[in-house]
């Protein structure tokens, strides 16, 4: 008999802080898999991207089996990492929180590319340039 899909769940998690307790148990209980053994595994494929908030997409079989997709941090915190801020302006138009260089941007561009919906590095530039201006980020060169 093949595994058939019972669902798909997407959420974020801190990378290689995952634990049973929300939004892990919440999403994923009531398919009554292992949490532990997903806790172990997300926490050890992501121990190197700590404090991050790393998107996960779980594909759950009728077995109780999953299979678990770990897509890259999320641009926000990769952005305030860069900035060395902890959080993004309240007022965006007319309070500026920092500034990140054009590499930078570049940067973040290269571990998100495979998760942008993006057809060119160009365009990519744009979505993550844009997410900084709303952010309160300047781009300097």
């Amino acid at each position: 008999m093949a595994k058939q899909l019972v669902g798909t769940v997407k959420f974020q998690v801190p990378g290689g802080q995952a634990t049973p307790a929300p939004p892990v148990g919440t999403a994923l209980g009531r398919f009554g898999i292992n949490l532990g053994q997903f806790v172990q595994q997300f926490n050890e494929k992501t121990k190197e991207q700590q404090g991050l908030r790393v998107p996960v997409v779980v594909r759950v079989f009728n077995d109780r089996s999953f299979e678990m997709q770990t897509k890259s941090p999320a641009a926000v915190d990769l952005l305030k990492q860069a900035a060395g801020i902890a959080k993004g302006s309240g007022n965006v138009p007319r309070e500026k929180v920092g500034t990140v260089t054009r590499a930078q941007v570049d940067e973040i561009v290269k571990k998100k590319m495979h998760d942008l919906n993006a057809r060119d590095l160009e365009h990519a530039r744009r979505l993550i340039a844009g997410t900084a201006r709303s952010m309160g980020l300047d781009i300097v060169d």
